[in-house]
């Protein structure tokens, strides 16, 4: 079966390369007839596992519509070319590929289709290079945001900001979720603001910056509905604590339902925040201890004050 369809991938190779030869009676060649032998030749060479000339088929197929100046089957075939290549486990070159297929959904008027392509690559490398990922998920969202498509820019963003925390980016990613709540508010999706003031917070506190998570929390206020909120109180808590040097409060405020049942990446900002001063929490001055005899120690002030007075 796959020796059947090697040596019919093989057939229209060679119909295609025929159909690109020139000669006294044919002074151009037929891109698109040679385009379409191509893309028949990938397919079969794929049913046979046979990717990497599948791979080479599709970059054939593009560069023939690119002749032909038909930029979204070239597209359409430099992402398939990428897709060749995961299969081949080269995830880099695979995303180079999608991504110059994306620039010319966007140069042909096909943006929808550019952040879905983007959108993909970033998904193939997000466990192999989570920067790359980061920068993709980014562009896809750009791409959302000037078609004004603000549910899915933000949901880009969220992915981008995750990424961002898991790599300990906390700089990007307190920017990264800023931007994520102002599009929230845009769209007047407030519940979800409070909870990306939360997680705004938690990245604040990593960061050390006790100011900045003050600031986010004074500045929600004029959010509608988040003075009174329960996410506002469980915040004022935290701040409390972690301003107090408290890591009891601290923790039993992150170890809260709010916090736990967040992001997986912002639950565990939370559960790992650790007060500054090593979290020891300040204790109430002890009790006397009493003496085996059943009387009460005496105090280093009552010791003091029995030689007040000198020895004589």
């Amino acid at each position: 079966m796959a020796a059947q369809k090697i040596n019919e991938g093989l057939e229209h190779i060679a119909k295609a390369e025929k159909y690109l030869k020139t000669g006294l009676l044919k002074w151009k060649p037929d891109y698109d007839s040679a385009a379409s032998e191509y893309g028949k030749a990938a397919l079969a060479f794929k049913n046979a596992k046979q990717f990497d000339q599948a791979k080479d088929a599709c970059l054939r197929e593009a560069v023939a519509h690119e002749n032909n100046r038909a930029l979204f089957h070239a597209a359409k075939a430099y992402e398939q070319a990428g897709m060749m290549l995961k299969e081949m486990q080269q995830l880099p070159q695979a995303v180079q590929l999608i991504e110059k297929a994306s620039m010319m959904y966007l140069e042909n008027g096909t943006p929808d289709t550019a952040a879905m392509a983007l959108e993909r690559a970033g998904k193939l490398i997000e466990n192999v290079n989570p920067e790359k990922a980061v920068q993709l998920y980014q562009q896809t969202a750009n791409v959302f945001e000037n078609e004004e498509r603000l549910r899915q820019a933000v949901e880009l963003l969220g992915k981008a900001s995750r990424l961002l925390v898991r790599g300990r980016r906390f700089d990007e990613a307190a920017l990264s979720i800023q931007k994520e709540k102002n599009i929230y508010k845009e769209i007047e999706n407030y519940p979800t603001c409070y909870k990306k003031t939360i997680a705004q917070v938690l990245v604040h506190l990593h960061r050390n910056d006790y100011v900045a998570a003050e600031r986010c929390v004074r500045e929600s206020y004029s959010i509608p509905g988040f003075n009174g909120s329960e996410d506002c109180a469980a915040l004022e808590q935290l701040l409390e604590g972690y301003d107090q040097q408290d890591q009891d409060q601290v923790s039993e405020v992150c170890n809260s339902p709010l916090f736990k049942y967040m992001d997986n990446d912002y639950a565990k900002l939370g559960l790992s925040l650790v007060v500054p001063g090593g979290g020891i929490k300040k204790k109430a001055a002890a009790a006397p201890e009493a003496t085996p005899e059943g009387t009460t120690a005496p105090t280093a002030t009552e010791e003091e004050d029995e030689y007040a007075g000198g020895l004589c």
